[in-house]
């Protein structure tokens, strides 16, 4: 007969469930975490103390409380003072924050980068962004991890960049490099940009409480990010939802990524937009002063109607596979949805089945660019919230360079 789980192992479960739900949902009084996790005052006083020991969490009275009898005390994230490193390896740019525990960005860099940039030539970048907010944070604040999200696709057990649209990373390692400059003991975790992205709009933005959701992600190239009855599709090596490379034109464009002909990505991403325009894209040009120039020549309307009539068509695909209750279009997809809202639509309701489409929600992310970047801030937070007292050790301040 297997044993039930002991005293220590209970206590813990509890520590993480009641930072998790700090962390998640924030302020919020005692009283009420004993309802919303079902534990007994005494209980949610002991740990509420361990974790305030700890200096993850901090007490407060209630303000404008005009209830009769002693108030009952709130519990807030140490915000401030407990805190992950969160990267975003974008096609145009690099991304870094420092984001508190509670998930508020409290600090941000950014940097353009070139396209061709080889792995070794974006680790200096980003460990010298994490040193400079290293460097600005507070005295004595906890640094718990960090959380990278890469615009490709990235193996799950050790986060080995397989391949990224343009760059041209092929297997590439990228966590080990960046622990090494970064020259720490700390994990650093990669995932993929559009499965974070997802998470930080399931855990605090427009997919809360939604427990199937596609998140749809577009740059240079087109993937997905998949939650079905509330968890993560990841698939067998962790490179589910490359949606981009589904074909739904056969004959049509040769994909420069795949090689297949007609894929998603060739009919509704950057290249399809650029030669709808006529330029070769010799020229960075983000994809909203493309879609804004569309919208403008009226020599492209018809090409700007059929790019929204491939892009509902994948999603009637992904709809009548997937079910969900909503999708999201982020990224370049966010104004190419926008503009062409009525042919999604009009794609949906042709070629997605009833059944399936019913209670459908189209929606773009309410964290906007920051998405992916609270989603690798999640990443880092992991190992914190399933056993918040494993790691309590305060990280110094960085000496200053000479």
């Amino acid at each position: 007969m297997r044993a039930g789980p002991s005293q220590d192992e209970v206590r813990r479960q509890n520590l993480g469930a009641l930072l998790r739900y700090v962390h998640v949902h924030g302020p919020i009084s005692r009283a009420e975490l004993t309802t919303r996790l079902g534990l007994n005052r005494s209980t949610i006083g002991a740990l509420t103390a361990d974790l305030t020991a700890a200096g993850l969490v901090r007490e407060e009275a209630p303000r404008g409380s005009r209830r009769a009898g002693r108030p009952s005390l709130v519990v807030l994230p140490e915000s401030g003072r407990v805190y992950a490193y969160a990267l975003s390896i974008e096609v145009d740019r690099l991304r870094a924050a420092r984001v508190g525990l509670g998930g508020e960005v409290l600090d941000e860099r950014v940097y353009d980068r070139p396209r061709d940039l080889r792995v070794s030539e974006v680790v200096g970048p980003l460990a010298a962004f994490v040193k400079e907010m290293q460097h600005a944070a507070p005295d004595g604040g906890r640094y718990v991890g960090v959380g990278v999200a890469v615009a490709g696709m990235v193996r799950r057990h050790d986060g080995l960049v397989r391949l990224t649209p343009k760059a041209g990373w092929v297997d590439e390692p990228l966590a080990e490099p960046l622990a090494e400059a970064l020259g720490g003991d700390h994990t650093v975790r990669v995932g993929n940009h559009a499965d974070l992205a997802l998470l930080a709009e399931h855990l605090r933005g427009v997919a809360v409480d939604t427990e199937d959701v596609i998140y749809l992600h577009g740059e240079v190239g087109i993937g997905a990010g998949i939650i079905a009855h509330g968890s993560l599709i990841t698939g067998h090596g962790g490179y589910a939802g490359e949606v981009g490379h589904m074909i739904v034109h056969p004959g049509g464009r040769t994909c420069s990524s795949c090689g297949a002909r007609g894929c998603w990505e060739s009919e509704i991403g950057e290249e399809a937009l650029l030669h709808a325009l006529g330029t070769d894209g010799s020229g960075r040009i983000p994809a909203h002063q493309l879609i804004a120039a569309m919208r403008g020549d009226p020599g492209s309307h018809e090409a700007l109607r059929q790019i929204g009539e491939w892009l509902g068509l994948g999603v009637a695909n992904l709809v009548n596979i997937f079910n969900p209750e909503m999708v999201i279009f982020g990224g370049t997809l966010r104004n190419l949805y926008l503009t062409t809202a009525a042919q999604v639509r009009s794609r949906l309701n042709s070629l997605a089945l009833p059944a399936s489409r019913e209670l459908l929600r189209l929606r773009t992310p309410k964290l906007g660019e920051d998405a992916a970047l609270i989603g690798a801030a999640e990443l880092a937070f992991t190992q914190l919230l399933a056993d918040p007292l494993s790691e309590a050790p305060v990280v110094p301040r960085p000496p200053a360079d000479r």
